[in-house]
């Protein structure tokens, strides 16, 4: 349910086509809502944006005057609670905070809502995700940019998610927590035996999980940053703020498999950082990496999709023969004892451009040189102005939009 203070240009619109239980809209009809969700919004063309398909379409408009609106609209409940929690995060980043980060954030211009389902329409941000194939051919320029922004996220003050009730854990609390996942995990039967034992190992190694617990973005990974002229622009997808292991940030890095650029980022984070990070930092990333696809695989499960879990079935089985054929990544500080009698590949020490502390650490040790970022150009589109325009246009629902002349593009 959105707050009770939710923007005045929140509409409420009763029809909604459902397929299976989730709710589909095509970018057309997308146009159509952010029409009713912004007063005085003419789309003139839309294109399909990339999301995670499984919980969100979303697409790109651009409206007569020429500006660029993103609209992301939920499949089922648990996603469009996610949004409203967006909202609530993007509220607590104040115009000040927002100065002080190296990246710009998004703005919602609006909201509707079909039923118990909430579309968000966003100010657009220059730029546009990237492959990792592009952020690694972007060479340390973007490398150093790509640590500094996750430096800058991990360096906000904790209070800023403890006084928003956004979840906010110890070290010992998220362990604990990744283990009661791992037991569910567990309980769908699906998942090779050798991955249970080596997740189970790594959460009961106490060692490793012994760190300063740090704002975490959540779902940070190369769709949900923006890139514009080789730098970064922004960062999006403010979904899951909370306070946590700042591992789960570095995971999508660890699972770029090249380690060269894996190094090169990771000084940039370590040199940015005002704090510095725990040694095992990289070998939670590298644990927590692997545990994204049991997570996926509960998530499907629960969603009784049969092609999710079988995807998510074969990842893992992948996994869990290359883990066998070559030792996989360090996941803890000690070996595992093995299963049986075959030998297993010894795990080696993860390769690091800066060697950390053994313990957490207020202070910075081992100084790293850091390459000077150079500040992105980028304005944030503001939907303010556009909104006090046109005050006086009446509210619209998407049945009272003329989608027939919109253009469908590749923006």
């Amino acid at each position: 349910m959105l707050p009770d203070d939710s923007p005045p240009h929140c509409q409420r619109i009763s029809s909604v086509g459902t397929y299976g239980g989730k709710v589909r809209r095509t970018p057309i009809e997308l146009a159509a809502v952010a029409s009713a969700a912004v007063p005085g919004l003419t789309p003139i063309a839309v294109a399909p944006a990339p999301d995670d398909t499984a919980d969100f379409d979303a697409a790109l408009l651009v409206d007569a005057q020429n500006k660029r609106w993103r609209v992301r609209s939920p499949k089922h409940g648990e996603a469009s609670a996610r949004l409203e929690t967006e909202l609530l995060v993007l509220r607590v980043f104040t115009p000040a905070i927002r100065a002080e980060l190296p990246f710009l954030m998004p703005t919602v211009a609006g909201t509707v809502r079909q039923g118990n389902l909430s579309t968000f329409v966003y100010a657009h941000l220059s730029g546009r995700p990237e492959p990792v194939e592009a952020l690694i051919a972007g060479g340390e320029k973007l490398a150093e940019e790509l640590g500094a922004a996750i430096a800058a996220i991990h360096d906000l003050p904790s209070a800023l998610v403890s006084n928003a009730d956004l979840p906010t854990y110890t070290a010992n609390e998220f362990r604990q927590r990744r283990l009661n996942e791992l037991d569910q995990a567990a309980t769908t039967g699906k998942i090779p035996s050798a991955l249970l034992r080596r997740w189970e190992h790594a959460l009961e190694d106490v060692a490793l999980w012994k760190f300063n617990p740090s704002v975490v973005h959540g779902d940070l990974h190369e769709d949900n940053i923006l890139i514009d002229d080789g730098s970064v622009a922004a960062v999006s997808g403010w979904t899951d703020l909370r306070v946590g292991d700042p591992a789960d940030d570095l995971a999508w890095l660890v699972a770029l498999h090249d380690p060269e650029y894996v190094d090169q980022v990771a000084a940039a984070y370590v040199a940015h950082r005002r704090e510095t990070p725990d040694r095992h930092l990289m070998r939670r990333a590298a644990l927590s990496a692997e545990f994204a696809l049991a997570q996926w695989l509960v998530k499907a499960v629960a969603a009784d999709n049969a092609e999710m879990i079988s995807e998510a079935e074969e990842m893992l089985a992948t996994l869990a023969h290359d883990i066998a054929t070559y030792g996989g990544q360090p996941i803890s500080t000690e070996p595992e004892e093995p299963a049986s009698t075959e030998a297993h590949a010894p795990q080696s020490e993860p390769k690091v451009a800066v060697d950390v502390a053994d313990e957490p650490s207020t202070n910075k040790a081992n100084a790293v040189e850091s390459i000077p970022v150079e500040s992105s150009s980028v304005e944030p589109v503001t939907s303010t102005e556009s909104a006090k325009s046109t005050e006086s246009a009446p509210a619209k629902t998407p049945e009272d939009t003329d989608t027939t002349a919109l253009k469908v593009i590749e923006l």
